[in-house]
């Protein structure tokens, strides 16, 4: 039997809320399991002024993924969100009903792994569902729009022969393997590859080890996804 995917569901849209529960309940790999108007109330957090963002309580169960509403009414932060999310042991999944490219780059910053508007059907959705849970990340359109529009100072300009051996790198390659592939010898790709960490890290987004770089990969959209 294959394994099932937990989702939960943070927006304030009761309509799309119960929508969701008819289409997500039709899908027999993915069971929702949780559905809110915030992130503290799927937290189950206790409202404290002087605790902003307390931890999710003793015995909670992080749903799989969690598909996060880019804006909410209650006025909190997305990126303040998607890290409360991230701690609670969740990867977030950011939907919104327009694709706006500044707030898109700040929620893959905060560490989103995807980013989808509510217009998409539901197999689009249960295939980025099914991504984030892989670790993958949900590429879309609107995703790699705003990732190749970002011109903002933390996204590192790399060379052609950098982009190769990074993405070769990242997506599990040896060094040497990814040396091969470019025509260059391993002393060469890691002097690229030194370059590729030294720009992210001048950029205020270090990437010491092979999945930050992968991450940094989804993050830029570099994968052409």
């Amino acid at each position: 039997m294959a394994p099932v995917t937990t989702v939960g569901v943070v927006d304030d849209d009761r309509m799309l809320l119960d929508g969701m529960r008819a289409w997500l309940g039709a899908v027999p790999e993915l069971r929702l399991v949780a559905t809110a108007a915030t992130v503290g109330e799927l937290l189950g957090a206790p409202a404290a002024p002087e605790l902003p963002n307390p931890p999710p309580p003793s015995g909670y169960v992080p749903p799989d993924v969690v598909l996060l509403d880019l804006v909410l009414r209650d006025g909190s932060a997305p990126a303040d969100n998607i890290r409360r999310l991230l701690r609670a042991g969740s990867r977030v999944l950011m939907i919104s009903t327009v694709p706006d490219r500044s707030r898109i780059i700040e929620a893959l910053r905060a560490g989103a792994d995807g980013y989808l508007t509510k217009d998409n059907d539901l197999p689009t959705l249960v295939a980025a569902i099914e991504d984030v849970a892989a670790g993958r990340g949900a590429h879309s359109a609107e995703l790699a729009f705003a990732c190749a529009h970002d011109t903002g100072p933390d996204r590192p300009r790399l060379s052609p022969r950098e982009r190769q051996v990074l993405l070769d790198y990242a997506s599990g390659m040896t060094l040497k393997s990814a040396a091969r592939r470019a025509g260059i010898t391993v002393h060469t790709a890691k002097d690229y590859l030194d370059r590729v960490k030294a720009k992210y890290r001048q950029a205020g987004r270090p990437a010491y080890t092979k999945l930050d770089l992968a991450r940094r990969v989804r993050e830029d959209s570099l994968d052409g996804g």
